[in-house]
């Protein structure tokens, strides 16, 4: 199989890169650029090796470097953004700050000429994200791209088959970034398209099917795509040793924990443990406002029920969790800086009692996962459903959370995917939810004064959650919903709508 090295050089489109090439039906994978060697990149024959971003300045001494071996050892590198000026300054150029002409968002390329830009019109709209730029290119090496303001967008060196580019073509703004990515895995790399997501369930089947043999694992199950997908490529492997443990925290969607249970205990026939800990949860957020704190709170009770209920099950060799790539970039592993934590990732406490962690999705992209998903018999309104964070509702309700509040958002947010329902929203809205602000405001309702919550709707539409952009929800559906909640849910007099994109924003408000 053949397969591309992302050196992850800590950008937060690190995971976006790899999933593109992926897209392509060839194998990438992400490794810390400080954890491998240029002979090691050749001995393990990855095809073509990516530089990532990064929110350094390549002449700062402690920002991120490689071995500029890695130019010569006859493996085709492309470099993208701070990988383009790594790139430079390895193979003896110059890079400089841009001061004032630095550029963020959609910019207009300008191609001259490339192994890179095949098939790619001269002039194209790109995204760019930089404050340094490459004053002077190395020996060897020719400019094939500009903007008005980067005198150097794009290099090559042709002969070694070195490439490189000051923009993002992972992101969907740069309208040929497919194109270009393309071009570098398949003419330059030659690479064959042998990468297929239906081998990835039956060879992990069989891979813990081996691994795990006699071992009792418990998995965190929260009914979710990520956890629900595990369960049953777990069952599949291991049967009755597999024990599932859901923890309805109180901070579930609206009837959500029943329809879990039911799924998971009579459908599909899982050893399933529904572990009541809505008590408990509250108690521990009880005056918390700060989003970081309660996200580490959630994810260290998540940690005290499992170890409670292996306790109360016996001898339990192994944890499973539902991690996916995502998760992982986003807590700041590897290179990257933290955005937020995810209470699934970060390691065991060295008390926790298990003997070692298994996560089957670590290294997989939420599209991947419902591919697997489906072939694994999963219903496709679980597959397709809205996605929903691990702590919560806790995320989805500024400041401290009370049971009014988690009545308010539970009920408001049924409101919404009945409404997203009916008109046709749910196949354009990739995820839509409600969020509970911290915020009252004077309000008239049946001639009294009211002085309730300010409600506000979230939709967005993305093909990779890394980034995305608001839904256009037509007005008279807006109407519908504000009316509805303002009359339905007690507490709430005014609704907003959230018209930003991600970046700046995250999907979620905390």
């Amino acid at each position: 199989m053949d397969k591309i090295l992302v050196l992850d050089f800590g950008g937060q489109y690190n995971q976006l890169i790899a999933r593109r090439v992926r897209s392509l039906s060839v194998y990438a994978e992400i490794v810390n650029y400080d954890k491998i060697t240029p002979e090691e990149i050749k001995d393990r024959g990855y095809k073509g090796v990516i530089f990532t971003g990064g929110p350094n300045s390549v002449y700062d001494e402690t920002s991120p470097h490689f071995s500029p071996d890695v130019l010569n050892i006859g493996v085709p590198v492309l470099g993208i953004c701070y990988g383009h000026q790594l790139m430079a300054y390895m193979a003896g150029g110059k890079i400089e700050s841009a001061k004032d002409q630095s550029e963020y968002g959609k910019t207009l390329l300008k191609v001259k000429k490339g192994t890179l830009f095949e098939g790619v019109p001269e002039e194209s709209i790109c995204w760019m994200s930089h404050t340094d730029y490459v004053s002077k290119i190395p020996e060897g090496f020719e400019i094939t791209a500009v903007t008005d303001v980067c005198p150097c967008a794009g290099m090559q060196d042709d002969k070694k088959k070195l490439y490189s580019i000051q923009f993002h073509p992972e992101v969907t703004h740069t309208e040929y970034g497919m194109k270009m990515l393309s071009n570098f895995v398949f003419n330059v790399c030659k690479c064959e398209p042998n990468w297929k997501m239906d081998d990835f369930a039956k060879t992990s089947i069989e891979k813990y099917k081996k691994q795990l043999a006699g071992k009792r694992v418990l998995l965190a199950l929260s009914g979710g795509l990520d956890s629900s997908v595990v369960a049953l490529l777990l069952h599949k492997a291991i049967g009755k040793n597999l024990v599932c443990v859901f923890v309805d925290h109180g901070l579930l969607r609206k009837d959500e924990g029943d329809y879990v249970e039911n799924l998971f205990r009579n459908k599909f026939d899982i050893n399933l443990i529904r572990a009541n800990a809505k008590d408990r949860f509250l108690e521990k957020l009880k005056g918390v406002t700060e989003p970081e704190q309660k996200r580490k709170i959630i994810g260290k009770e998540f940690i005290e029920v499992f170890r409670d209920e292996a306790k109360k099950l016996g001898s339990i060799d192994v944890l499973s969790q539902g991690t996916i790539y995502p998760d992982v970039i986003e807590s700041g592993k590897g290179a990257s800086a933290v955005i937020k934590s995810h209470h699934n990732v970060g390691g065991l406490p060295k008390d926790i009692g298990f003997k070692e962690i298994v996560e089957p999705l670590r290294e997989l992209f939420k599209d991947e996962v419902r591919a697997i998903g489906l072939e694994l018999g999963l219903p496709k309104e679980l597959v397709y459903r809205q996605p929903f964070p691990g702590p919560g509702l806790a995320v989805r309700i500024i400041g401290e959370i009370t049971e009014d509040k988690i009545r308010i958002a539970q009920d408001s947010d049924a409101i919404l995917r009945e409404e997203f329902i009916k008109h046709g929203l749910d196949k354009q809205a990739n995820q839509y939810f409600t969020v509970v602000t911290n915020t009252h405001s004077v309000g008239v309702m049946g001639d009294a004064r009211t002085y309730g919550y300010t409600l506000a709707l979230r939709a967005v539409t993305t093909d990779d959650f890394m980034t995305a952009t608001w839904t256009r929800v037509p007005f008279d559906v807006l109407e519908i919903i504000s009316s509805r909640v303002t009359n339905e849910v007690k507490g709430v007099n005014r609704v907003v709508y959230d018209i930003t994109s991600k970046p700046p924003a995250t999907v979620e408000w905390e």
